[in-house]
C-alpha cells in the first residue's frame, strides 16, 4: 500500500449514491464497475491502460475527441443488422422486429439442441450471468413492462415466471422468483405470448403514433408513472432483444464447449 493512503482495497460499494463525489490521488487498479450510472462523469489526467468498457456510450470525449459515433459505427460493422435496431419510422420498427424474430428462432433452435445433448444446461449460468431460461423470462418482463404497461396501460401485466432486472427495487405485487426452474417449453410459451404482443404493437403502429407519447400508468414497480416517447418505449424492446440474444449466443457457445 502507498504511504499516506487509506487502505480500502477489495472494498465493495453496493447500492450507494456517490453523486458529486470526488476521487483524487486514488488508486483504482483492477476495479470493477457494474450496473452503474456515470452520467456527467469526468476522468482527468488518468492512466487508462488495458481497460475494458461496455455499456451505453453517448457524448463521450477522450482527449478532446468525441468517440461515440466512431464506437457505434465499429460495433455495427461487427454485428450486421444492429443498425436496423435504431428505426425512425413505423416501417423501420416492423423491419427490425422481423429480423429479431428470425435471429431468435435460430438461437432457440441452438438452445434446444444443447438441451437435448445436455439436459439442464439451459439453467446453468456462465460467469454469474443469467441462464438461457432466465434470459427468456427477463425478456418477457421487459415486454410486459414497456409494451403491455407503459404503452398499452395495463398496470399489472406480469406473469408469475417473469423476471425483473436485478437492480429493480422489489415490490410485493411484482413476481420475482429468480430461482424458478421452468422447462424450456414453459419459458418459450410465455415468451411466444409476449413476442406476439410486440408483433401486434409494431404491426398496428403508425408514424403519427410513433411521434407521440405514452400516458403515465400508476401502480407498482417499473417504469415510473411518467409519459415516455413511444419511439423510446419500442426502441427499448429492440435493444433488449438484440443485446440479450447476443449474450445468449455468447453463453451458449461456452456451454456447448463444456458439453
Amino acid at each position: 500500500m502507498t504511504e499516506g493512503f487509506k487502505d480500502m482495497r477489495d472494498a465493495t460499494f453496493e447500492s450507494v449514491d456517490l453523486t458529486g463525489a470526488t476521487f483524487r490521488r486514488a488508486y483504482l487498479n483492477q476495479v470493477t464497475f457494474q450496473n452503474i450510472d456515470m452520467i456527467g462523469t469526468k476522468i482527468l489526467d488518468a492512466d487508462l491502460i488495458d481497460a475494458e468498457i461496455t455499456g451505453e456510450i453517448r457524448n463521450v470525449t477522450v482527449n478532446g475527441v468525441e468517440i461515440s459515433a466512431y464506437v457505434e459505427a465499429e460495433i455495427d460493422k461487427q454485428q450486421p443488422g444492429r443498425e436496423k435496431m435504431r428505426p425512425t419510422d413505423a416501417a423501420g420498427f416492423r423491419e427490425a422486429w422481423d429480423l429479431l424474430e428470425e435471429l431468435w428462432a435460430g438461437t432457440v433452435e441452438r438452445a434446444r439442441a444443447l438441451e437435448a445433448r445436455s439436459p439442464g444446461a439451459l439453467h446453468r449460468s456462465v460467469d454469474g450471468e443469467w441462464s438461457f431460461i432466465q434470459t427468456l423470462r427477463h425478456l418477457a418482463f421487459a415486454t410486459e413492462t414497456w409494451v403491455l404497461r407503459a404503452l398499452q396501460g395495463d398496470p399489472r401485466p406480469w406473469h408469475p415466471l417473469s423476471l425483473p432486472f436485478d437492480q429493480m427495487t422489489p415490490h410485493p405485487e411484482v413476481p420475482w422468483d429468480r430461482d424458478a426452474r421452468p422447462t424450456l417449453d414453459e419459458a418459450l410459451e410465455l415468451r411466444a405470448d409476449r413476442q406476439a404482443a410486440m408483433r401486434r404493437a409494431v404491426d398496428d403502429l403508425t408514424d403519427e403514433q410513433l411521434a407521440g407519447s405514452t400516458t403515465p400508468v400508476e401502480g407498482p414497480a417499473w417504469p415510473p408513472a411518467h409519459a415516455f416517447p413511444v419511439q423510446e418505449v419500442l426502441g427499448t424492446i429492440l435493444n433488449e432483444e438484440w443485446e440479450h440474444r447476443r449474450y445468449a449466443e455468447r453463453d451458449l457457445a461456452v456451454l456447448e464447449q463444456r458439453g
